[in-house]
């Protein structure tokens, strides 16, 4: 599948501000089943790029005169397809087993996850399908939380999450059980819609590879996925972290395809 991607992203700020600093995952990079053909990043300020501990490509974003607004526009093409095969990770592994503030347990969520297996013993590719759908049938989805920033815990007592609220339950599961897994964030293709939505999905280590699990959708990630990051969690990987900003009133996110066209290999 071959996608032409337009992310427009939108801040506004109560009155001029003098500088905000941002951090941009707005870059996908070839591997894990998708090539990028071109891509490019525009916004009013300056950028510095560089590789960060995960290996995402990174933009620092520096806007240091009076301003009221930040537009960015990410936009490229990305051809992705079924057979992944993940590239060496550049971090040991035990680096993802371990507990950030959005995927602490507590006693409730250590319970659930003892229906799948022993604490630290592991599990094999049925039992991560099988935690993955438990966990969706329990985070009911919901999209009134898209701009709070919960724990898989409290997630998980609510019944309820967003997307990302959901793959942090299912992340802080894996570790508790000996399995590393970390957060990805990017696109989703949807074929009823014909448009692409901001997303999140796990990368999970089993038998010497990443495997990428889409808890939202119930699946394995495949062809219909763009990734730009990936972390320990949302706040590591999330497309746009501000190190330094102004509260802003407005921020809007939209993915457009143009020109999506099905390719064969």
């Amino acid at each position: 599948m071959r996608l032409n991607i337009e992310h427009h992203i939108h801040y506004a700020y109560p009155g001029a501000v003098d500088y905000t600093i941002q951090q941009l995952h707005l870059t996908p990079q070839d591997g894990f089943g998708q090539r990028v053909r071109r891509w490019e990043i525009r916004v009013n300020g300056r950028m510095q790029p560089y590789a960060d501990t995960y290996g995402n490509l990174t933009h620092t974003l520096v806007v240091d005169g009076p301003h009221s607004t930040i537009d960015i526009t990410a936009c490229g093409e990305v051809e992705t397809e079924m057979d992944v095969l993940s590239p060496p990770d550049l971090l040991p592994l035990p680096v993802y087993l371990r507990a950030t503030q959005y995927t602490t347990m507590d006693a409730k969520l250590e319970g659930f996850a003892r229906q799948f297996g022993k604490q630290g013993a592991g599990l094999d590719a049925n039992g991560v399908q099988r935690l993955m759908h438990a966990v969706r049938n329990h985070v009911i989805e919901s999209k009134s939380r898209d701009e709070q920033e919960v724990t898989a815990a409290v997630s998980f007592a609510a019944a309820t999450g967003n997307n990302r609220d959901r793959t942090h339950v299912f992340i802080a599961c894996c570790r508790h059980l000996g399995v590393p897994a970390r957060y990805v964030s990017g696109y989703v293709f949807s074929a009823g819609r014909k448009k692409l939505d901001n997303h999140s999905w796990a990368d999970v280590w089993i038998n010497g590879a990443w495997l990428s699990y889409d808890i939202d959708r119930g699946q394995s990630a495949n062809g219909i996925h763009v990734r730009l990051a990936v972390g320990l969690d949302g706040r590591d990987a999330g497309p746009i972290c501000a190190v330094q900003c102004a509260s802003s009133t407005s921020t809007s996110f939209g993915v457009l395809t143009q020109g999506m066209e099905q390719h064969q290999q």
